[in-house]
């Protein structure tokens, strides 16, 4: 058994952990990778981006005294990272490095430039048409990598998916293992998410690669819907619902829902085996050279699947869910056959491992940092939308100022407070759910996220109380100097309300810390302007408020509720 010689030269205390560095004053440093900034943290370690020393960047997982805190339990992580640094696939973040024998033992894999599934789907919504498909694949192709190196995954959940642009990312496969110890068990320490846990591994038995195409199914119900398809609640509530099979896909339609229903079934034995799900799945996205066959959604007569997988470990032929031929460790970001085509109207992200460079030389840091700006800009980069649907956003938009204007015209007062408690009101709402977000992100969700919430809120308020003030004097501002400007050049009084309530509102959107203003409208806008039938439907709406609102100024003239006139003499 190989030994990882502990590289350190001191020890500096972090939390509940003591991670190995050089000088208290310097760089926190472990092994050959310096810390640079916390991604995250979660049952078994906290997650660190941290950068080689030859510049490359990594994740760095420290783990927790509890998971591997004696000597055997050592021993059995440096088995389990034998086989884990087998896996090698474009769709997980593969093993670099790891020191099971060090004082802090850590797991180096490839950093993923990119938001998790939970918090990719809670900003961006969820995953529809050949994205979704795409998604659902290079997924099953990840969990097939897994398998075809004889480990399982045990853990696969939105948050154990990084996003790279549209492609998802498997992390942490088989790291579960690593803690599946009894001192753990007895401590109520549960190994996996209540909803993406296999029924039969909350029965007690062992888990095989149908729990992987279970938590395969959740995940992309996740995806598609943005909700457990266990629903929320209390743990043993979700876990008993797991159990008897009553899952809700409600939001999803078409031969993928039948077979994510398929797959979520209570009885290993009725699940799709992964292999079927690739073979329907990779015409549709990952490889569409391949002839289509049916959806599986009959109940599968291979019973192949449970045979342990420690025999493939050992050494045995790959399980029938092996991958075929599995894809290079590394992907140059250029070059013929380089990535797999993506299915119409996806934007595949390719996903390299090193830096390119001519072959025996290293590039020097100034290179390095250039490219992985490059890379992060192309990786993170949302997808590219169409010219018309574009143009039908700013419609939407600029129709909704255009309301805020006719309002101010009919009447100022109240047209303006009722848009400052509605910025505020929004602002401080975003508030709480990237609180709540945060939190779920960092210990998984609980039954009380609602409660907590709402006793949060008025700290949220609170907290929205200066930006909104900030914003919406700035957007008054403007809109004050478009009304002196209308007034100096002899405009009607009420149209020179209307030009600076309007252009009050445009100067909402770029303002300072618009940001919490921009994000959830956009949640708004982006569906109705996906489709020209809801763009037109939406528009409809916005031009007869508008159209209500003059017509009350034109005929009633403007009213000045709760004030006694017009200021300035605009009445």
């Amino acid at each position: 058994m190989p030994h990882y010689p502990n590289r350190g030269v001191g020890t500096l205390s972090v939390g509940t952990l003591v991670v190995v560095t050089t000088q208290p004053s310097e760089p926190l440093v472990v092994g050959d990778y310096t810390v640079q900034t916390r991604l995250g943290e979660g049952g078994m370690g906290i997650v660190h981006l941290a950068r080689h020393h030859d510049g490359r960047r990594v994740a760095l997982k420290l783990l927790r005294p509890h998971v591997v805190g004696d000597e055997e339990a050592r021993h059995r992580f440096a088995r389990e990272i034998r086989s884990l640094e087998r896996v090698r696939s474009p769709w997980v973040a593969e093993i670099l490095d790891a020191d099971p024998w060090g004082e802090v033992p850590y797991v180096v894999t490839r950093y993923v430039p990119g938001l998790s599934l939970h918090d990719h789907v809670g900003k961006e919504g969820p995953v529809e048409g050949p994205d979704l498909l795409w998604f659902a694949g290079c997924l099953a192709e990840g969990i097939g990598a897994v398998h075809a190196a004889g480990v399982l995954h045990r853990d696969v959940k939105p948050s154990n998916v990084l996003m790279e642009g549209r492609t998802p990312i498997l992390i942490d496969f088989g790291l579960a293992r690593v803690a599946d110890d009894s001192r753990l068990t007895q401590t109520g320490w549960l190994l996996g998410t209540p909803g993406y846990l296999a029924p039969e591994i909350l029965h007690g038995d062992t888990p095989t690669p149908a729990a992987d195409v279970h938590a395969w199914a959740a995940t992309v119900a996740w995806a598609a819907t943005g909700h457990n398809p266990f629903g929320r609640g209390p743990s043993m509530a979700v876990m008993d619902r797991t159990r008897r099979g009553d899952h809700d896909l409600t939001g999803m339609s078409g031969p993928l829902a039948d077979v994510v229903a398929a797959a979520l079934d209570p009885d290993p034995l009725a699940r799709p085996i992964l292999r079927e799900l690739l073979a329907w799945l990779r015409p549709l996205s990952t490889q569409p050279e391949r002839a289509p066959v049916p959806p599986p959604v009959d109940t599968a007569t291979d019973d192949d699947f449970t045979l342990p997988l420690a025999i493939a470990a050992a050494g045995s032929p790959v399980p029938p869910t092996a991958v075929e031929d599995p894809p290079p460790r590394t992907r140059v970001l250029s070059g013929p056959g380089a990535w797999p085509p993506p299915p119409p109207g996806a934007r595949p992200v390719p996903t390299s491992v090193e830096p390119p460079g001519e072959s025996g030389r290293e590039l020097g840091a100034d290179a390095v940092a250039e490219w992985e700006r490059d890379w992060d800009e192309r990786a993170l980069a949302p997808a590219r939308i169409g010219v018309a649907e574009r143009a039908r956003r700013a419609v939407l938009l600029v129709l909704a100022a255009v309301v805020v204007g006719a309002g101010v015209a009919a009447a100022p007062y109240v047209t303006a407070v009722a848009v400052a408690a509605t910025v505020w009101l929004v602002r401080s709402a975003s508030l709480t759910a990237s609180a709540a977000m945060e939190l779920r992100t960092l210990r998984g969700p609980k039954w009380y996220d609602a409660p907590r919430g709402l006793l949060t809120t008025p700290w949220h308020l609170l907290r929205g109380t200066v930006g909104t003030a900030a914003l919406v004097l700035w957007s008054a501002g403007l809109g004050v100097a478009a009304g002196v400007v209308g007034a100096v050049l002899g405009f009607d009084p009420t149209l020179t309300l209307f030009a600076a309530g309007t252009v009050a509102a445009v100067a909402l959107w770029p303002g300072p810390g618009a940001l919490r203003l921009r994000n959830p409208l956009s949640r708004v806008v982006r569906p109705v302007a996906r489709r020209p039938v809801g763009c037109a439907i939406g528009c409809g709406v916005l031009a007869l408020a508008a159209g209500a609102l003059g017509a009350l100024s034109a005929v009633g003239g403007t009213s000045w509720f709760p004030a006694a006139g017009a200021p300035f003499g605009l009445g």
